[in-house]
């Protein structure tokens, strides 16, 4: 039985929007998006938010413009949010010395993520510090890019630990099921992270949406 049309834009969205974090980046995702993207599911994507940018990459791949294994630049996902450019970031060279350092000497761990955090050029920019300076970083100091996905990771991983723990510790609802059902790629990619733990949350949450579907199963 196939999933439906919708739940596989919703994954690929999913990939599109962490292509960053993903081994083998474009080469290994760009061949799922062409092979998955019936006309049901690039109309499912076309209602998604920011699911139009993803639906012209495929286009673009389909119809040869794009190679298989890149994109193009104004379809560039930074994080999640689709952006035209970011080229106009501007960081004076004092702050750049200490993002330098603080990159440097990240530690992977919920501390070296609150000394990042900390960092006064990245407290300037409040809830997008992660996707403004990737693409600071690939503008001016692109041999840093591979350090910051370790942050970037991180972040990511600390940010799903905590939103699946608070989603489990309240009243379960068809809502919530929903919300977990969305963004399980992302807890599939980063839960591990934690090793055991990680896994048994994974666990937990697959265990809800299985408990959910039989519960609204049609007696």
């Amino acid at each position: 039985m196939k999933p439906k049309a919708s739940i596989v834009a919703q994954k690929l969205l999913n990939l599109y929007r962490q292509s960053h974090v993903i081994i083998g980046g474009w080469q290994a995702l760009n061949p799922i998006f062409v092979k998955e993207s019936t006309p049901e599911v690039l109309k499912a994507l076309s209602d998604l938010p920011t699911g139009k940018m993803l639906v012209r990459h495929i286009e673009n791949l389909k119809s040869g413009k794009t190679p298989m294994d890149s994109v193009e630049r104004d379809l560039l996902p930074y994080g999640g949010v689709m952006v035209e450019t970011m080229a106009n970031i501007q960081i004076k060279p004092a702050d750049w010395k200490e993002l330098i350092a603080a990159i440097n000497a990240f530690t992977p761990d919920q501390d070296g993520l609150n000394r990042i955090m900390d960092v006064k050029v990245i407290k300037s920019y409040g809830n997008e510090w992660p996707n403004i300076v990737r693409a600071a970083l690939a503008t001016h100091h692109p041999a840093l890019l591979q350090q910051w996905a370790i942050v970037d990771q991180t972040f990511n991983a600390y940010k799903r630990w905590n939103l699946a723990n608070e989603i489990l510790s309240q009243p379960l609802n068809d809502r919530s099921r929903a919300q977990i059902q969305a963004d399980m790629f992302e807890y599939e990619t980063y839960l591990p992270m934690f090793g055991d733990a990680g896994k048994e949350l994974l666990a937990k949450l697959r265990t809800f949406i299985s408990s959910m579907k039989r519960i609204n199963e049609p007696k």
